[in-house]
């Protein structure tokens, strides 16, 4: 048995693909950006000295550890608006995102700051500086050098993930990617160019992620 690919079928969907991966690429950006600085907060919070808070975060970052993004999603579409909080697919995603980036940004983060000697915090004190101000000026910049990298791969594969978001009929490029199966029933061809858009997507993020890097930190990353 022969199958013969049919490519060309595919044109008059470009479109609604291109639509899909802007959407992907958009929700993205602002995961990406926001899940970070939740994790910084987070990270200042779990080597903070405040116990309850310290706790609290723990909590938080260990329940979203250990649980599926799906069922993350799923909570938030499906079950906030049990106790009237509604919001739409788009904001369920990005929600979604923001929450799961945030939880484990935090504990690479802090995997970072761990090992920052303590002649630097009281660098700090000598210079007068309160403990905000030595971690954001003289504790966190080494330490996001550090760990930089893993931080670069954990945003990608928040992206990766962000592809379960279909599930609730958010229209970014794996809804696209449905859709267009659907009404052509060219599987192989229509999820061989969603593989790779992903592909170059994943290597896109990854080399802009390092180039910035390397201009803030002033090194190889």
């Amino acid at each position: 048995m022969t199958y013969q690919l049919n490519f060309s079928a595919l044109w008059p969907y470009m479109p609604e693909l291109l639509a899909g991966l802007w959407t992907t690429i958009e929700l993205t950006v602002m995961a990406t950006v926001g899940g970070v600085a939740i994790g910084i907060c987070g990270a200042a919070i779990r080597c903070g000295n405040h116990k309850t808070l310290r706790a609290l975060w723990g909590v938080y970052v260990e329940a979203i550890r250990n649980t599926p993004f799906v069922v993350q999603l799923f909570f938030i579409v499906f079950g906030l608006p049990a106790i009237g909080l509604k919001m739409t697919a788009g904001e369920a995603a990005l929600l979604a995102m923001l929450i799961n980036l945030g939880a484990y940004s935090t504990e690479i983060i802090r995997a970072g700051i761990q090992v920052t000697p303590k002649g630097q915090w009281e660098a700090g004190r000598v210079l007068g500086l309160t403990r905000s101000q030595t971690f954001m000026r003289i504790v966190l910049p080494p330490s996001l050098k550090r760990i930089y990298p893993s931080l670069v791969s954990q945003c990608i594969i928040v992206m990766l993930g962000s592809s379960v978001v279909s599930q609730v009929s958010y229209e970014e490029l794996t809804f696209a990617a449905n859709l267009i199966q659907s009404r052509t029933f060219l599987s192989f061809e229509v999820y061989l160019v969603t593989t790779l858009f992903y592909l170059l997507l994943s290597v896109a993020m990854r080399q802009l992620l390092l180039l910035a890097g390397r201009r803030v930190f002033g090194s190889e990353n």
